[in-house]
Formats: structure tokens, sequence, C-alpha cells
């Protein structure tokens, strides 16, 4: 995984376009109950700590490694199986012809039997020899499936975070930067649907003017102590 960072600009010269791919759920549309108290010289801005809630949103979304943009990011409740298969599509769909690379944790819906017999149909593989799901064949049981979605042959490949290491997703880094600057203490949501569109709103103005590659020097060294 961290030669896939390192090499990334090498491999996006030949048509290879890497992202760093997560969901982010459970953000809520909290409604402060109170107007906020005007700062002043000398006193800071005043949150009343009660709100209302309104519900809860999410995303899905794949960050380009090399240019730092957010690509055909999903902004909904729910995270499913076909949720994930539905974004996944939408990314390879912009650069159909092209060969991508994801990087995503080991969540169970990033190695589903949906995504299986999605990059079987492009590959070309005739889905009768993929198996059963839970009994046989590439689609028996997540371990048999993960070993097929990052075959590094296929034209949509998925790299797997190490167990425990989903911090070096740096689609994470990125979660860091919208709950810095969007869904702080301070906003407040008068429904889901404004949280959304707030998000969206966010991310078209970060494609627009913050993107850029993040600075990875992590080689996958042991720390020393």
């Amino acid at each position: 995984m961290c030669e896939i960072y390192l090499s990334s600009e090498e491999l996006s010269k030949k048509g290879v376009h890497i992202y760093s791919t997560d969901e982010k759920m459970a953000l809520q549309a909290l409604e402060h109950s109170n107007p906020k108290q005007t700062m002043k010289p000398g006193q800071v801005e005043g949150i009343d700590p009660e709100y209302k809630r309104h519900g809860t949103t999410g995303i899905i979304a794949s960050r380009n490694v090399v240019t730092g943009e957010i690509v055909a990011p999903l902004i909904q409740p729910t995270r499913k199986e076909e949720d994930y298969l539905r974004h996944i599509e939408n990314v390879t769909a912009v650069f159909p012809d092209d060969r991508h690379i994801f990087i995503n944790d080991c969540l169970n819906t990033h190695k589903s039997e949906s995504l299986v017999r999605f990059v079987a149909k492009i590959e070309g593989i005739d889905s009768s020899i993929l198996g059963i799901k839970g009994k046989s064949g590439i689609l028996k049981n997540m371990e048999t499936r993960a070993k097929f979605l990052s075959d590094r042959s296929h034209k949509i490949v998925f790299i797997y975070t190490p167990k425990h290491c989903s911090w070096l997703n740096q689609i994470e880094c990125w979660f860091s930067i919208i709950t810095r600057r969007l869904l702080n203490k301070r906003a407040s949501f008068i429904s889901v649907a404004e949280l959304e569109q707030k998000i969206w709103d966010f991310i078209q103005y970060y494609n627009q003017f913050l993107k850029k590659p993040f600075r990875w020097n992590f080689k996958g060294n042991l720390l020393r102590v």
C-alpha cells in the first residue's frame, strides 16, 4: 500500500488512477436551540450547548491520491453493499478506459459479492465460474473475494489496509478536514437536506480551491523507540 502511495505519480502518467476510499457515517444534522451570543472585545462567540436532532446522513468518498480531488461522492444515510458498489461504478465511469486502484479498509462491504461480479464483468470473466457465496469458489468467503479483488492484473484493483491500520488510508485525513471546517460544534443545520447540501457545497469548493496531494512520507518501516 505504501508502495502505491509513493509511486502514484508515475502510475498516474501511465493512465492508472489511485484512490483512497472510505465512508464517514452518522453525520448528525444538529440545530442549536438558541441563537449564538455575538462575539465582543475580550469575549468569544457563545454557543448554547442545547440542540435539536434532525437525523443523520453520511459520505462515501474517493480521493484521488495524485490530484487531491474528491471524485463522485455519495452523500446519503446508508452504506450498504449496493451503495458502495454504486460509488465505485460512478468513480470508474469518469475514466472508463483507464485502470483504477482503490485503497480501502477491510469492511465487509468492500469485499462483497456484487463487487466481485462487477469486476468480473469488466474483466470479461464468465460469472458461472465465480462459485456460490458461502459455499465455493471466488465467492466463498471474504478472504477468497478479497484475493480476487486485489488481483493486480485486473483493470480495477482493491488494496486493503492491514487490520487495525485504517489510519493509513489517506481519505481519513480528508474526513478530518471536512469535520474541522464544516461539521464542527459551531455548525447548525435545520434539516438533513441542509446538511447534505452544505457537504456537497464544501466538496465543490474543496475541489476548486483547496485540493492538493498529501505529502506521504511513511514508507512502512517499523517505528523505533
